[in-house]
């Protein structure tokens, strides 16, 4: 892994003195064209930059694993339901700009507005990585759009964020420690409502986990991809169980609980977005909520360097 960032970094060094050189000779032939392409070629590099040195502080080995990412609402009733589903806008946006792929691989829509919670995968070079920062409690203050008299309200929602098990690790579970359950999947309605029991829910008994998943049409389909979400919860649980020394230096990665939020987005009486582990905080929230996180992802990083 060093050695391909050292080329890497060699690869972005011969780019950066390359376009000085050929600036230089635009310049002195006041070739405007060849300049503006060369701008633009800058700026594209710069961005190739920031997320190279991103990756030089993802060193641990599940950092360049997919991510598995569970959203559910907490304290707050529909205006939690609300917030799940502006938070899945908002990580749908940012893999989005990151050209990651997702799937949502379980939903369970709110009984009013929203989502009560929402599981889904994303793909792509470090994508655990950079989402472990999200992992935690997020609280959003706002005017609340469904209370009539226009009060204040404050709701939380809890993300989890692990990273996806490939065969490189086995997880070993017994048959006898899981109970498989199917039901009829969820749907819109009419024609389009499952007509047979395709959804799968697993427990795992020992430890009391539950994972289920109903988006893929055939049952056989969804019990692999819940089997690969218990996997990677189990993972997680003996992860952190190794991990607990270093896990007490950062509280606030190790627990969700209520009232331990690692980010608050307030949006009255005044705009900020702030994370309580780093102190980062941002003004501009519509940014924030459009997927732009970089700085949070890249503050958080930094923070766990200490």
């Amino acid at each position: 892994m060093l050695s391909n960032q050292l080329e890497e970094w060699h690869r972005h060094k011969n780019e950066l003195e390359e376009i000085d050189i050929l600036t230089k000779l635009a310049q002195e032939e006041n070739d405007e064209n060849s300049i503006v392409e060369l701008r633009k070629e800058l700026f594209e590099l710069e961005k190739e930059i920031e997320r190279y040195e991103f990756q030089t502080l993802l060193g641990d080995k599940d950092d360049r694993r997919n991510a598995i990412v569970a959203i559910n609402a907490g304290a707050g009733g529909t205006e939690a339901q609300d917030w799940v589903e502006m938070l899945l806008r908002l990580y749908l946006k940012w893999t989005e700009s990151r050209k990651m792929k997702t799937k949502i691989v379980d939903h369970l829509a709110g009984d009013e507005a929203g989502i009560k919670n929402v599981t889904f995968t994303v793909s792509g070079p470090y994508a655990y990585g950079y989402l472990k920062s999200e992992h935690g409690i997020h609280r959003m203050v706002r005017i609340s759009p469904f209370d009539a008299n226009g009060r204040r309200h404050t709701s939380f929602a809890s993300v989890s964020v692990l990273p996806e098990i490939e065969d490189d690790i086995t997880i070993d579970i017994n048959e006898k420690d899981i109970r498989v359950e199917t039901f009829r999947a969820s749907g819109p309605g009419g024609q389009h409502v499952n007509k047979t029991s395709s959804a799968v829910r697993i427990i795992h008994l020992p430890t009391n986990i539950v994972v289920q998943c109903q988006d893929e049409k055939s049952q056989h389909r969804n019990k692999e991809v819940a089997l690969k979400i218990l996997k990677a919860r189990l993972y997680a649980l003996e992860k952190e169980k190794k991990d607990r020394e270093k896990q007490l230096r950062h509280q606030s990665q190790k627990e969700i609980a209520w009232g331990n939020q690692i980010r608050s987005y307030t949006f009255n009486p005044y705009q900020l977005v702030k994370d309580h582990r780093t102190n980062l905080e941002v003004a501009d929230i519509e940014r924030v909520m459009n997927g732009d996180i970089d700085m949070f992802i890249d503050a958080y990083l930094k923070w766990l360097q200490y």
